[in-house]
């Protein structure tokens, strides 16, 4: 029988205020949420925690991953009026250090060394980049700049200055006290912000300990653009973070930039999420533009992993009808994607950057299975795997067949909500590749998604190889 292939693509929604509690949570994994993110920003570790045990508790019926977003070298203003402030365009604003109130007329900065970043005629962002200022003048008592986009601002927004001006590095000193308090709570996934090469990244990972979550890197620099083959060698996964983006780079190369991210992240194996303001417009309303739903299909034609919802599910009016609108709007994608083309071409590339041995063993172990798949029209693709890695391997080709992957760990079922086109399973350790094999087709059995008759193509490895690949491949009849 042929397994009925739902959503492939993966929905991250961020948690906040409008939906922390338990009965929001719940709702937003009903609708479809496949990683909870939570942003490390905003709250104490205490309330960050609380929030990742109710993910936890509510997730009873569906593996979602916790993703926490470690702030970085956050630059904020001081707090505007509660009833927020318009800074218009064509008009001045001044920028000083201090730690007061801000207001349409002067924005109060109190990061060490953020002054020192601006130089004339350097463009500055306002939260996700909604608002930007150009810098006109530099003095010994502040910087003056040019509203060269206006809007309305509330709270203390972020303010993104030239990331290669600010004298400080990732993880901050912050960031590593957060880590740690995530690593009490098991999270599945950690996001670095405002990473510049891959030594920042390895900072994390070395941070992380002998049993780390995926240390996801976010592309939001010039730097990191220009690095990310690097970058790719040795983090986990990578989120296309567009709103800084758009802001250090030049407006009109951020769509074009986004595809070169997301095809390398695919061809190094590595997840990759598309983030920021993908359907913004439903923070306030139950619709999204027209435009909006053209950019989420298009990072569905461009192959993403994932796509991520920020403010929309975090302070917004209806957090799980966005969730829902974000999953119809991804499956109607979907069915125009070319993704035998995709795997077609990635068959032919190589890895940017030099890889071990049996990671090339796997690469060409997957490159062989999804080949199988197609040619035997298989019912499924069927990855035994401690890590995911195989599972990750061969989600590179977008091929046609599920991808069922089985583990002994919970946290790799979760960590593989995130990896397109990949459902999970909670499977039970064994001691030889043919144990393995056997039981994770049970597994599958009994779970109702595999039946006799089935055709599959097994991905599996030697439990005892100290240097593990993914060596086994196998086209099975479920009996």
């Amino acid at each position: 029988m042929g397994r009925n292939v739902g959503r492939r693509t993966k929905i991250v929604a961020t948690i906040g205020p409008a939906s922390s509690s338990p009965a929001a949570l719940r709702e937003l994994i009903d609708a479809g949420m496949d990683v909870a993110r939570v942003g490390l920003a905003h709250g104490t570790p205490e309330e960050h925690a609380a929030v990742i045990r109710r993910i936890r508790e509510a997730a009873v019926e569906r593996s979602v991953a916790v993703l926490a977003d470690l702030p970085g070298p956050k630059v904020r203003t001081g707090a505007f009026p509660e009833e927020g402030a318009e800074l218009r365009q064509g008009e001045t604003v001044k920028v000083v250090a201090g730690d007061g109130p801000s207001t349409a007329a002067q924005l109060e900065v109190d990061f060490p060394g953020a002054l020192d970043a601006l130089t004339e005629g350097c463009t500055v962002g306002l939260g996700d980049g909604t608002i930007v200022l150009r810098v006109e003048d530099c003095g010994s008592g502040g910087a003056t700049a040019l509203v060269v986009r206006g809007g309305v601002v509330r709270g203390r927004p972020g303010l993104q200055l030239p990331s290669q001006n600010l004298a400080v590095s990732v993880p901050t000193d912050a960031d590593l006290r957060l880590l740690d308090s995530c690593l009490g709570e098991g999270v599945d996934m950690v996001a670095m912000s405002f990473v510049r090469n891959a030594e920042e990244v390895c900072a994390v990972v070395d941070a992380a300990g002998s049993d780390p979550p995926m240390v996801l890197a976010k592309v939001e620099t010039a730097e990191a653009v220009e690095e990310l083959d690097a970058i790719l060698s040795v983090a986990d996964g990578v989120m296309v973070a567009r709103g800084d983006l758009g802001i250090r780079l030049p407006l009109e190369d951020v769509p074009h930039v986004q595809k070169h991210i997301i095809r390398t992240s695919i061809a190094a194996g590595r997840p990759v999420i598309t983030a920021t303001q993908m359907l913004e417009s439903m923070v306030t309303s139950a619709t999204p533009t027209r435009a909006e739903v053209s950019d989420v299909a298009n990072a569905v034609f461009d192959g993403t992993d994932a796509v991520m919802l920020s403010g929309e599910t975090a302070i917004g009016v209806d957090p799980p009808g966005v969730v829902r609108t974000m999953a119809r709007v991804v499956e109607r994608a979907e069915q125009e994607a070319h993704y035998t083309q995709w795997g077609a071409k990635l068959g032919k590339l190589q890895r940017q950057s030099q890889v071990s041995t049996p990671m090339r063993i796997t690469d060409a172990v997957s490159h062989a299975a999804w080949q199988a798949a197609a040619t035997v029209e298989a019912a499924a693709i069927v990855c035994c795997s401690r890590t995911g890695g195989s599972a990750r391997a061969i989600a590179r080709f977008r091929p046609i067949a599920p991808v069922l992957t089985v583990s002994p760990t919970s946290r790799t079922v979760r960590q593989l909500s995130l990896t397109w086109g990949v459902e999970s399973f909670l499977g039970t350790p064994h001691d030889t590749t043919d144990e393995i094999v056997w039981y994770a087709i049970e597994t599958l059995v009994k779970q109702g998604v595999l039946a006799a008759g089935d055709v599959v193509v097994i991905l599996a490895g030697d439990p005892d190889d100290p240097d593990p690949a993914t060596d086994v491949l196998r086209v099975v009849r479920v009996r």
